[in-house]
C-alpha cells in the first residue's frame, strides 16, 4: 500500500472490527474547548513518516494507552481539565492529517478547537473495571478518521454518580514511548513553563531545507551497509501456518539482573547486551550469520529533541558479526555498530525505502532486512550487580530466577508484519520478551528455543567472563 492508497482507505478498519467490542453510545459526552500555540500545515516528519509507514502495511492507526482506576473524589471537570491540558500544552494532540495536498498526506496543526470526552455508566450489574476495559477495547478497534478525527479517546466510567476510571487511548503519530513517558510526568506535575525543544512543524521544515544534508550523510552510509550483505538463498519455514504472523513471550527474572551484570563489565548498556544475546540467539538458531537487525532509534539524545511529546523512533540498522568471539567480545562489536546506526537513524524514510526497495531487486528474493529490535523499556542507573532487592548477584540465584521464566503463545494474525519483532518490556518482577514473527519464514517451534536461548545466553555470560557465542562464520552453533 502506498501513501497515497493508504489516504484513500483512512479510516483504517482492522480485520473483525467491532467484534465483541460494541457498546452503547455514552451517557454523556462533555465539550472541551482548547486553545494553543501555533498552527500550519507541513509536511510529514521523519518520524511521523516512519510510523505511517509501518501504519500502512499493518492496516492499523497503532492505538497506545489503556485504562486505570481513578483516586476518590476526583471529579468531572478534573479530567475535563486534565483533557484540556493535553490538548492546549502537546501540538502533536491537535494535529490531523491531510490527504489533499498531493499523492502524500500533510499535517495540519491548529491553533484551537474543541474535543469530547465520553461518560459511560456502570450499572448495579457492571464492574466498573471491566467496562473500563471494554471501552478501551472499542476505542481500541474502532476505526480512526486520521483528517477528520482528534488523534486521542478519553472518557470515564461512572458508578452512583462517583467516577472510578479513566480511559485515554491515542494513535501513534501523536508519540513514541519516550515522548508517552515526558507527558505522563508533565501531567502528573501540571507542568506550567512552555513546552521545550523542536516542535513538529519546525522539525518538518529543518528537515526540507538544511536537514538534507543530515539526510544525504544518513543514505549513504545506509547504502554502504546494505550492499556489504552477502547475498542469501531465500529463506522460508518447514511449518508455515495460517494465520500467518504469531507472537509469544518470555517473562524472566534472570534476564534483567544477568543483562546488567554483563552491562557493567563490559561499559556497554543493558540494551546493548540484549541486543547482542538477539544477535546470537538469532544465528545459532537460523543458522544465518552476520545477523542483519534494525534496532529502534529514540533520537531524543539530538538537539532540541529530548523532551518533545512527539513520534520521533526510527529503525536504525546493524550488520553484526558475532562469531568466533566470547559475548564480552561480541557486545563490543555490536556496540560499534549501534553506536553508527544511532548516529544515521535520523532519515527520511522514503528515500530509505527507495533505496532498500533498488538493493533487492538487484539482490533477489533471499535479500531480507525485516528482523526488528525495540527496547521499550527506560533504562535508569541502579546497581547492576545485584536484583532489585539488593542482593549480590550470584549462580544459584541466577538459576533459580530462570527456573521460573514462564513463556507463553500471545496470539496470531493475518495482518501483515515484519517478519521477526523482539520487544523487550520492563516490569516489577523482570523483563518480558515479546516476539512476533511470520511463521512462512520462521517456524512456531523455534520460538521458545529463541527467546530461552537469549536467557540461557544471558545467565552464562553473567557468571563467566569467557563465555563463548559458539556461533560459527556460517552462524551454526559450534
Amino acid at each position: 500500500m502506498n501513501a497515497s492508497d493508504a489516504g484513500r482507505a483512512y479510516p483504517i478498519r482492522l480485520p473483525g472490527e467491532g467484534e465483541g467490542h460494541r457498546l452503547p453510545g455514552p451517557a454523556e459526552r462533555v465539550a472541551v474547548a482548547f486553545e494553543g500555540p501555533d498552527a500550519g500545515v507541513e509536511q510529514l516528519t521523519w518520524g511521523q513518516w516512519s510510523i505511517w509507514e509501518a501504519m500502512s502495511r499493518h492496516g492499523s492507526w497503532m492505538p497506545l494507552g489503556g485504562s486505570k482506576p481513578l483516586e476518590a473524589g476526583v471529579s468531572l471537570r478534573d479530567v475535563a481539565e486534565e483533557l484540556r491540558y493535553l490538548m492546549t500544552r502537546y501540538p502533536s494532540m491537535r494535529t490531523r492529517l491531510r490527504f489533499d495536498s498531493g499523492p502524500e498526506p500533510a499535517q495540519e496543526l491548529f491553533g484551537s478547537g474543541e474535543i469530547h470526552l465520553e461518560v459511560h455508566d456502570a450499572d448495579d450489574g457492571t464492574k466498573p473495571g471491566a467496562l473500563a476495559a471494554a471501552v478501551e477495547a472499542h476505542y481500541k478497534h474502532a476505526p480512526l478518521d486520521l483528517a477528520g478525527d482528534w488523534p486521542v479517546r478519553m472518557a470515564v466510567i461512572r458508578r452512583h454518580g462517583e467516577l472510578t476510571h479513566m480511559v485515554a487511548v491515542m494513535c501513534h503519530l501523536v508519540t513514541d514511548a519516550a515522548g508517552a513517558r515526558v507527558m505522563l510526568r508533565e501531567v502528573a506535575a501540571r507542568t506550567t513553563a512552555p513546552p521545550v525543544g523542536t516542535q513538529q512543524l519546525e522539525q518538518a521544515r529543518w528537515q526540507r531545507s538544511a536537514g538534507r544534508r543530515h539526510d544525504d550523510r544518513a543514505l549513504r552510509y545506509h547504502e554502504k551497509l546494505l550492499t556489504s550483505i552477502a547475498p542469501r538463498r531465500p529463506s522460508g519455514s518447514a511449518d508455515p501456518r495460517t494465520p500467518r504472523y504469531w507472537s509469544a513471550e518470555l517473562r524472566s527474572r534472570a534476564l534483567r539482573p544477568a543483562a546488567q551484570a554483563v552491562a557493567r563489565r563490559t561499559g556497554a548498556t543493558a540494551s546493548t547486551v540484549l541486543l547482542t544475546l538477539y544477535a546470537v540467539a538469532l544465528a545459532r538458531v537460523t543458522g544465518v550469520h552476520p545477523v542483519v537487525v534494525r534496532p529502534l532509534v529514540g533520537n531524543r539524545f539530538r538537539p532540541g529533541l529530548a523532551d518533545v511529546v512527539c513520534m520521533l523512533s526510527q529503525l536504525g540498522l546493524c550488520v553484526l558479526d558475532v562469531a568466533d568471539a566470547t559475548v564480552d567480545e561480541a557486545v563490543a562489536r555490536t556496540q560499534r555498530a549501534a553506536l553508527s546506526a544511532y548516529k544515521y537513524g535520523y532519515y527520511d524514510p522514503r528515500r530509505l525505502a527507495a533505496l532498500v526497495d533498488r538493493i533487492a531487486r538487484e539482490r533477489g528474493p533471499g535479500f531480507d532486512i525485516s528482523c526488528v529490535f525495540n527496547d521499550r523499556r527506560d533504562e535508569s542507573p541502579g546497581d547492576p550487580a545485584g536484583d532489585p532487592a539488593g542482593d549480590p548477584l550470584t549462580g544459584d540465584r541466577l538459576r533459580a530466577a530462570r527456573d521460573g521464566s514462564e513463556f507463553r503463545w500471545a496470539g496470531t494474525t493475518d495482518r501483515p508484519s515484519e517478519r521477526l519483532f523482539l520487544t523487550v518490556e520492563e516490569e516489577p518482577e523482570g523483563i518480558v520478551l515479546g516476539f512476533a514473527a511470520d511463521t512462512h519464514h520462521f517456524p512456531p517451534g523455534r520460538f521458545e528455543t529463541l527467546l530461552r536461548d537469549i536467557e540461557d545466553l544471558a545467565v552464562e555470560a553473567a557468571l563467566d567472563p569467557a563465555a563463548p557465542t559458539g556461533v560459527t562464520p556460517s552462524g551454526r552453533g559450534a
